[in-house]
């Protein structure tokens, strides 16, 4: 009854057949060490469905493409944009680009691959990269606030505070960040033993879904997401936070409105990006384990929406790009 209750959920839901029903309901333990590859649901939806979400994806992926390298090439041959906030930026786009290229890619062939499997190195491996990349961006968004706050509080001390020195430090330190945290949560996470089927219910590896097929106690594991999560988040947030009280402030007692205008407009974009990311992940994280649909809706988020809203947000709402991207494009057509 339960099963056929589930089935039932929404119309575009694949019905349920006897195979998915045992697979789910496949209950023999196997060890880690036994298992050579897991199987990637993806979407529960029906097959006429699939070449839709397909070129979705591929459009979605295809736009990552081309905003995150168009910006990095913008940045890199652009004299006028070799400043701090636009180092940083680059980094973002480089950050964006390689962790949805760990998860897009895949995602589209399985749409098409009866199988729908990833080897086991396979699922480690973007387990791992999309862990470093999404934390790694996490400290970048922070270290972008507080280049912000020192450009816009203090001006007169900006080329001094912000060296070049310092800005390698933050961005360098944003990656070993993002490795220090990944690396024990991916050993942790595939010495567990895994029971109950080799089936992923999602589009790529996730701690969460990894969890509900392991028999081994998850104490510990949780315990050890929990402490890192909050390492990550509430440092970077703290730091979003108390820069843009301080941006906030300063921009208030600026006399004119056309200052106060600009000033506003130099920070509205990295608000947009932190509220985008930070917005999804929050969303992810308590969306149920009840709900896996609506989890994975949520993971679309901050997996593909992100990396594509970031170049379009920057770009749109920035002056020195917009101009830059004018240039470049009027120095290739006469070339032509």
């Amino acid at each position: 009854i339960l099963g056929s209750e589930i089935c039932l959920v929404h119309l575009f839901i694949l019905p349920c057949t006897s195979q998915q029903v045992s697979a789910m309901g496949d209950r023999e333990t196997r060890n880690h060490s036994e298992v050579t590859d897991f199987i990637l649901v993806g979407f529960r939806v029906r097959p006429e469905l699939h070449i839709l979400i397909f070129l979705l994806f591929l459009f979605v992926y295809a736009m990552i493409l081309l905003g995150n390298i168009g910006m990095i090439v913008i940045i890199i041959f652009d004299p006028r944009l070799n400043t701090p906030m636009y180092f940083f930026l680059g980094n973002l786009s480089f950050v964006d680009l390689f962790y949805s290229s760990v998860i897009a890619p895949k995602a589209m062939i399985n749409f098409w691959s009866e199988s729908k499997s990833i080897s086991y190195a396979g699922c480690v491996t973007q387990f791992f990269l999309f862990a470093l990349f999404i934390v790694t961006e996490g400290f970048l968004l922070a270290a972008m606030a507080y280049d912000r706050f020192i450009a816009i509080c203090n001006p007169l001390l900006y080329t001094v505070q912000m060296s070049t020195r310092l800005c390698v430090q933050l961005v360098a330190g944003s990656y070993f960040c993002g490795c220090i945290t990944s690396v024990p949560q991916t050993i942790m996470t595939f010495t567990l033993s895994f029971c109950a089927s080799r089936t992923i219910d999602h589009f790529y590896c996730d701690i969460r879904p990894l969890q509900r097929l392991s028999c081994s106690d998850l104490f510990t594991l949780k315990m050890v997401s929990f402490t890192f999560s909050g390492l990550i988040v509430f440092p970077t947030i703290i730091v979003i936070i108390v820069s843009y009280l301080y941006i906030v402030s300063t921009v208030l007692k600026i006399p004119s409105t056309k200052g106060r205008q600009k000033a506003f407009s130099t920070c509205s974009s990295h608000l947009g990006v932190v509220s985008v990311l930070y917005g999804a992940v929050f969303f992810m994280y308590l969306t149920p384990d009840t709900y896996p649909e609506l989890s994975k809706v949520a993971s679309l988020c901050y997996t593909l929406l992100t990396p594509m809203l970031n170049p379009l947000i920057y770009s749109l709402r920035n002056k020195d790009v917009k101009e830059a991207l004018y240039k470049l494009l009027e120095k290739k057509s006469a070339i032509l």
